[in-house]
């Protein structure tokens, strides 16, 4: 099994490129849990509920696992959950490292909010390109401090697609 995450900032297009993945090289996807928790809340979240939303993703990603598919794709994990925690709330359940660091990921592809324009959804809050360029760079020394392997993606949409199946194309065919 191989596992792939999308990681990156706010409207960089990672539930877009996972669904494109998934069209094209089958697997398993599973979502961003948050989004559901947000819907079903119908409020802003707040930092009471990072436990819960982290568990969340968590359990939707170890029930994927547990089928052992050839190629898992997660729109997002628990690195998202915890810069989140982080950027909205100054802190983070110290346990959300900790299992993000247990379980193994074969390559992140880390897309960059540059080249695509923000796009409200009712749910995000990071219209400032300056924003989200943080968070991109948050996430990519989050990843460089851990040795996780993980390839930038920028670009036009049909840029980032194109590379990022050129990226699950080599993961696919390590041995």
């Amino acid at each position: 099994m191989k596992v792939l995450v999308l990681a990156g900032p706010e409207s960089s297009g990672k539930s877009w490129l996972a669904e494109q993945i998934q069209q094209r090289f089958g697997g398993v996807l599973v979502g961003e849990y948050v989004r559901d928790f947000i819907d079903e809340h119908q409020r802003d979240t707040c930092y009471a509920d990072i436990p819960a939303i982290a568990r969340g993703q968590l359990a939707r990603e170890d029930a994927a696992r547990s089928g052992a598919p050839s190629l898992l794709t997660l729109d997002t994990h628990l690195l998202s959950n915890l810069l989140w925690s982080q950027t909205l709330f100054g802190d983070c359940p110290p346990w959300l490292e900790t299992e993000l660091l247990a379980r193994r990921y074969d390559l992140h592809l880390l897309l960059s909010p540059d080249g695509v324009d923000w796009v409200s959804d009712g749910q995000r809050c990071q219209p400032l390109l300056s924003e989200r360029r943080a968070f991109f760079r948050a996430s990519q020394s989050w990843l460089e401090r851990h040795h996780q392997r993980f390839e930038v993606i920028d670009g036009s949409w049909s840029y980032r697609r194109d590379r990022a199946f050129a990226a699950v194309e080599r993961l696919l065919n390590q041995a």
